[in-house]
């Protein structure tokens, strides 16, 4: 389990006790993590207590209700409600995940919620992901080729499309990164499980005509060869990918190249 690591001196104080709601027969008990830099206050953690007959099943489901009727301050991203957008990725009982897939009855007791770990907190549960974004734009995860574009479209076999499952599904949503060990201590230098999850998706496209670019470009003792193979990307991954798996078929091209 990847539990939750939070910077240094913001160990969170114990907040406020949100009053239970009244009526309620069937509830959950929540521990929310408060944390607001413009405020000049330390984080805290703040309790609530959730009217589940009066909500969703999913943990998205008790954030919204907690923001509309208890607590309008309390600050997360969402968007999709599906598992698609990747927005409402939270660290949910110490691992990383989306809000949105997560039931509540995958937990036991208070269920505890705090941003993703080792990222600066723009507010509440929503991390900055500035740079875990440059990361990907970093590694261009688009189509490249230098032979002029085709009349129609550019065409692939079978067992070449074949290749790519896996490694297009991925939602952004940092989950693997900052779960990462390697990615706490060398963020600013180490792309990360997600960017070199995309890179290896283009590396082994077919229709791909910048191959040689792009494997120097991450032939590198830290943009690559920082994974140590924890393995915690796939745990955590809330689409069931393996970038750990895509990090290791870079670095089998470029010994490959070596031979």
């Amino acid at each position: 389990m990847v539990q939750l690591t939070l910077p240094k001196g913001s160990q969170p104080k114990k907040g406020k006790t949100w009053p239970k709601p009244e009526g309620a027969t069937k509830t959950r008990e929540f521990k929310i993590y408060r944390y607001d830099p413009e405020s000049g206050e330390g984080p805290r953690w703040d309790h609530y207590t959730v009217d589940t007959g009066d909500c969703g099943p999913m943990l998205l489901d008790a954030l919204i209700w907690i923001k509309n009727r208890v607590d309008p301050t309390l600050t997360f991203r969402r968007s999709c409600r599906e598992g698609v957008c990747g927005s409402c990725a939270m660290n949910i009982g110490g691992r990383n995940t989306i809000a949105c897939t997560k039931g509540m009855d995958e937990f036991s007791g208070t269920i505890t919620i705090a941003p993703l770990p080792h990222q600066p907190v723009v507010k509440d549960l929503v991390p900055d992901l500035t740079d875990f974004y440059a990361q990907h734009a970093y590694v261009q995860p688009y189509l490249q080729t230098e032979t002029p574009a085709p009349e129609k479209e550019w065409k692939q076999s079978e067992e070449d499309r074949t290749k790519l499952d896996g490694l297009y599904e991925c939602i952004l949503c940092a989950c693997c990164s900052t779960a990462c060990p390697s990615y706490w201590w060398n963020g600013d230098k180490y792309l990360g499980p997600a960017a070199l999850l995309q890179a290896y998706r283009w590396i082994e496209d077919s229709r791909d005509e910048m191959t040689g670019d792009r494997l120097d470009d991450l032939n590198d003792p830290f943009k690559l060869y920082r994974c140590h193979t924890i393995m915690n990307c796939a745990q955590v991954c809330p689409k069931g990918l393996n970038p750990a798996e895509a990090i290791a078929g870079i670095k089998r091209h470029l010994a490959e190249r070596e031979v």
